[in-house]
């Protein structure tokens, strides 16, 4: 018998062992399925055409979006428009990207039925989740820049390459705001990829539900709710939406870097998490029952509580290594954002009106600022902080004074809004070479560093 076997001829050997299809090959293939759906081609369309549009034409309106950091400034230079649509795509353009995409990416083979002819013909679980994880990171890519280059463009066309104005008042020269206004997009790469994980995630633990394409918007809009809520500073960095908000430290002198860096670096642990989640998840899948459309009790262990622990270690190293404690608004802190403000933006309005110019060393500007007129503890959000300003004209022996209510919000950022003396910080327009502007000293922007400052 073995030596019939032996002598058997090769064309009744054993057929070679189907190997698994090359990942580029696959890659290829999910490129070619995200690209040819309608909502896709849609979704680039909106993204690189529709914020040049929305900005431009904002631009021509005599209102301007005032309550959105940066939308006073749209008629005075082109680089207000992005920072504009920066703030919409974190709250709500990112977030719906983000479930469009990555949270159905693994969710339509499940409605169609396909998942044994994909197995079958790819033979590798892993190269599937590997090419579809790139597939849908490609597009989230290819949709925020058309988001970042298309408001750049809008706001130049419509204002041109201008200064802009810093949160503290300070002027940024053209190419100074460019490079920040790019790295500010940037950075909100971190949260977008720590939503594209959890997109993951959801489409392969949910199936064919639709609470599966719904998770990252849900988380989006969950992580906003509590940005508004009276939370501890590291509670706060430690959601993997931070990012979203503390780009607007770019926009300070000094930069309020830390708590930037702290978002970033924690959307990113954040995304690699729900990744390797997914990951898991994806390779415990039972594609031989064609009921099983996601992974059950599986959710629970291998999904949310790994997140929610992972959510108690964040917050752990960011309070012991940022030493952030309480709500981080402290009136030291109001009063030095107040004053620092008003001494820039008193030398912007004195250089609009051609009067001969002043340092911020001559001004010797200070704020006395108090909650709720001095009752209960100066600290955290509310609009009940009342500042009063002081400074100094050289030349002149008075102490001018105005006053300002502020409402500052539990993120750090407050509005500024004037309250005397009219010719100081009231509403007037004033003439320049480009156009008939507002007081800069009545109503103005800022943001409170939350973290310690020594």
């Amino acid at each position: 018998m073995t030596a019939t076997l032996a002598e058997a001829p090769a064309s009744e050997a054993a057929p070679p062992v189907a190997r698994p299809v090359p990942v580029g090959r696959v890659l290829r293939f999910e490129l070619v399925k995200q690209f040819s759906a309608w909502r896709v081609r849609l979704l680039i369309l909106l993204c690189w055409l529709g914020p040049a549009v929305l900005v431009f034409a904002i631009d021509q309106q005599s209102t301007l979006p005032s309550d959105t950091l940066f939308g006073r400034w749209m008629h005075a230079t082109g680089w207000a428009g992005p920072l504009v649509a920066l703030g919409f795509a974190g709250t709500w353009a990112l977030p719906l990207l983000t479930s469009v995409v990555a949270g159905d990416v693994f969710a339509s083979e499940d409605r169609l039925g396909t998942w044994r002819h994909l197995i079958i013909a790819i033979r590798s679980h892993r190269r599937i989740f590997l090419a579809k994880a790139v597939a849908s990171l490609t597009v989230i890519l290819l949709l925020v820049t058309g988001l970042a280059v298309s408001s750049i463009v809008g706001g130049l066309l419509a204002k041109g390459n201008n200064p802009l104005i810093g949160l503290d008042g300070h002027t940024l020269s053209g190419g100074d705001a460019a490079g920040k206004v790019v790295l500010a997009w940037v950075c909100v790469l971190a949260p977008t990829l720590a939503l594209v994980a959890i997109g993951l995630l959801g489409s392969i633990a949910l199936g064919r539900s639709p609470m599966g394409l719904l998770l990252p918007m849900l988380v989006a809009l969950g992580m906003q709710l509590a940005q508004m809520l009276p939370l501890p500073v590291a509670v706060r960095l430690a959601l993997p939406g931070y990012a979203f908000i503390s780009w607007n430290g770019l926009f300070t002198d000094p930069q309020q870097l830390r708590p930037l860096l702290i978002g970033i670096v924690v959307a990113l642990v954040w995304a690699v998490a729900a990744t390797v989640l997914a990951y898991l998840l994806f390779l415990r899948r039972d594609f031989t029952n064609l009921t099983n459309d996601g992974a059950g009790r599986r959710v629970v262990s291998l999904g949310v509580l790994p997140l929610v622990g992972l959510l108690a270690v964040t917050t752990g190293v960011v309070a012991a290594t940022s030493g952030a404690g309480g709500s981080g608004i402290a009136q030291d802190k109001v009063q030095q954002s107040v004053a620092t403000a008003f001494a820039h933006l008193y030398r912007l309005q004195e250089a609009q009106m051609h009067r001969p110019p002043v340092t911020e060393a001559q001004l010797q500007a200070a704020a006395s600022c108090l909650k709720t007129e001095g009752h209960g503890a100066q600290e955290g959000a509310g609009n009940d902080w009342r500042c009063t300003v002081t400074w100094h004209v050289p030349g002149v022996t008075l102490t001018g004074t105005s006053y300002y209510q502020l409402d500052v919000t539990a993120n750090g950022r407050y509005i500024a809004d004037g309250d005397g003396p009219q010719e100081v910080n009231g509403y007037f327009l004033i003439a320049t070479p480009g156009g008939d502007v507002p007081n800069p000293l009545w109503q103005f922007d800022g943001n409170v560093d939350l973290l310690p400052t020594h």
